[in-house]
């Protein structure tokens, strides 16, 4: 018999992907240069060139056991190495080889992480907006997600309704920043009162309560400013990464967990994760991306061109009228839409060849996500789209 959960999943696919199959469509009756898809986070500049050359130089250098053989089950020793020195240097936390977990990429970093501090029925708690794969992520181990209500005004996490949702079933809080779909960077402020808050209720509780903490968008931070490290604040931290943003490498799944060397049992959660993927089959990433990622740890895509796009994006939203909060990183914006109904306003905007992602999924009903990881010409010619669709269906406002 066919599971009928997965089943029924079927129609109830990915609005994201379903929108960005939808600009496929079109782009094949009028152009795809012609229709401006901000649905996917697809990361549009180059990996950076050393990753290029370090996969040629892998082939061409080492024998086919050690390119293509299994790593082993927690990740090939040296690179989890390389990860830990390259995390010490930058954060000034003592990871070593043992705090660290190769996965493929962030999802499977938390799918490793849920299921390591968690059992069938705790409760998780995560902020909107969220990103909404965290529904299945968490709810299919067999722990069960709840979402703390976003505070709009500036995105940072709601912590007075986040406390008055603490219970002693709560296991472990999933964050994510900077933050998907928003833009937005926890403050340090913000971590700050995280932790105390969750130190309070480990004390009140008398169990462990562990910090998920979601990092792809690291690196990808404006204005000269750097995203704050979770970890520095909260020792119970379990930090899940993934290179697909930084290195511009989504189709390579590759990341990794980092333990925080303070956590509880700390010495031995990796090695836990490595029996985890017994059960779950997600172990064991590309030798070769592992390999390859080593060489280039500290480097970073361009990522200029992100803050171009936000900076071009934003300032005409605000002329249109649109309220927006400002984002600090990552390649989302995260704008009131003109009207109650998010879909429909995003519907609407399918005229104009203007794809756009309703946020009622991430926990923001009335919002919407526009991705732009697209080149720069393509975002200025879109906000003469845009501008048509917002004087047609909303001049009168």
């Amino acid at each position: 018999m066919i599971n009928e959960l997965y089943k029924q999943r079927l129609s109830a696919k990915s609005v994201i992907r379903e929108l960005s199959e939808y600009a496929t469509a079109r782009g094949a009756e009028i152009g795809y240069e012609n229709v401006f898809d901000y649905s996917l986070g697809n990361p549009s500049v180059p990996c950076v060139d050393g990753y290029t050359k370090a996969v040629i130089h892998l082939h061409e250098t080492l024998s086919p056991m050690e390119l293509h053989g299994y790593s082993p089950s927690l990740g090939n020793t040296k690179v989890r190495g390389i990860v830990a020195d390259s995390l010490k240097r930058r954060f000034g936390i003592p990871y070593e080889t043992k705090h660290i977990f190769m996965t493929s990429g962030a999802a499977g970093a938390i799918a490793h992480a849920v299921r390591l501090v968690t059992k069938p029925g705790d409760d998780v708690l995560t902020f909107a907006p969220f990103f909404p794969e965290y529904l299945p992520y968490i709810n299919d181990s067999g722990a069960r997600l709840s979402v703390v209500p976003a505070d709009t005004k500036d995105f940072q996490p709601n912590l007075d309704v986040f406390e008055s949702m603490m219970t002693p079933n709560v296991q472990a809080v999933l964050i994510n920043s900077p933050n998907n779909p928003s833009g937005v960077v926890y403050s340090e402020e913000t971590l700050e009162r995280l932790a105390s808050i969750l130190r309070k209720k480990q004390t009140e509780y008398g169990h462990d309560i562990f910090l998920i903490s979601d990092e792809p968008y690291r690196e990808i931070v404006f204005d000269g400013k750097e995203a704050p490290y979770p970890s520095r604040y909260y020792d119970n931290t379990i930090s899940c990464y993934s290179f697909s943003k930084s290195l511009s490498l989504p189709g390579e799944r590759i990341g990794y967990i980092a333990v925080n060397p303070k956590a509880t049992d700390a010495d031995i959660l990796a090695v836990i994760c490595g029996q985890i993927s017994r059960g779950i089959g997600h172990n064991c990433p590309s030798s070769t991306a592992q390999l390859a990622v080593a060489e280039v740890i500290d480097e970073v895509s361009d990522i200029s061109v992100y803050e171009r796009n936000r900076n071009i994006l934003y300032d005409e939203l605000v002329r249109l009228g649109f309220t927006v909060v400002k984002p600090d990183g990552t390649f989302y914006i995260l704008p009131r839409a003109l009207e109650e109904d998010s879909i429909a306003f995003c519907n609407k905007a399918k005229n104009y060849d203007l794809i756009l992602v309703p946020a009622d999924n991430f926990g923001c009903p009335g919002y919407f996500r526009m991705a732009y990881c697209i080149d720069t010409e393509k975002v200025e010619r879109s906000l003469e789209a845009l501008r048509r669709f917002v004087q047609t269906e909303y001049s009168t406002r």
